[in-house]
């Protein structure tokens, strides 16, 4: 199954899932969002998540930004420490201008150990900026369902940590993937240059 097929059937998934279950107040308005967006677009995924602020917010909501999006969790004492500093290297071959067009999004695979006092944690011992950094958590369902649309791989051991993929995807403003890399450490200059010009493609629209 390509990507665009499966980002649709894990959509049409979530939103049977989400108009199921969901309350009588934020469901119509998330749907609306929904139906808005381009087939291929990871927004089309109806969840609801919490950031470090323990502000709730969809993924709908992240429309006209380019986001770098991936998945993490706390305990992870290696790899996830070593993603958050790639994207930083990232940010720090950009411009300023460039840099204020960027939002990163990390949602943890963790849920039941990482809340939101977990999550203000990482932020300020990481020191990420809160203009653009966001870290959030949702439910267990909704973790598989993300996952399965990024195409990102995760399995929870006995032992209560994680075995997962470790790869930073971009975003167009309308959540369409436009690249991946899962080059960390270091800088991918392919995926630099896909940031690059996503931004400038962002910019240049803005004026029009």
């Amino acid at each position: 199954m390509n990507a665009s097929k499966r980002i649709a059937a894990a959509a049409a998934l979530a939103l049977s899932i989400f108009n199921a279950q969901a309350s009588s107040t934020e469901p119509l308005k998330a749907t609306t969002q929904v139906q808005a967006l381009p087939g291929d677009s990871i927004y089309q995924l109806p969840i609801t998540l919490e950031n470090q602020q323990a502000g709730k917010f969809t993924l709908a909501s992240l429309a006209g930004n380019v986001v770098i999006i991936s998945m993490f969790y706390n305990s992870c004492e290696y790899v996830c420490p070593m993603l958050i500093d790639t994207i930083k290297m990232l940010e720090n071959n950009l411009d300023e201008k460039e840099k204020s067009r960027l939002s990163v999004l990390l949602v943890t695979f963790d849920p039941a150990r990482d809340d939101v006092a977990v999550l203000q944690s990482i932020y300020r011992s990481r020191k990420l900026d809160e203009q653009h950094w966001v870290l959030a958590r949702t439910n267990e369902k909704s973790v598989r369902q993300l996952a399965a649309t990024l195409n990102i791989q995760y399995r929870q051991m006995k032992s209560g940590e994680f075995n997962h993929t470790s790869v930073l995807i971009l975003l167009d403003k309308n959540g369409r993937i436009l690249g991946r890399s899962g080059t960390l450490g270091t800088v991918d200059d392919e995926f630099l240059q896909k940031i690059r010009s996503s931004l400038n493609t962002l910019s240049t629209n803005s004026m029009h």
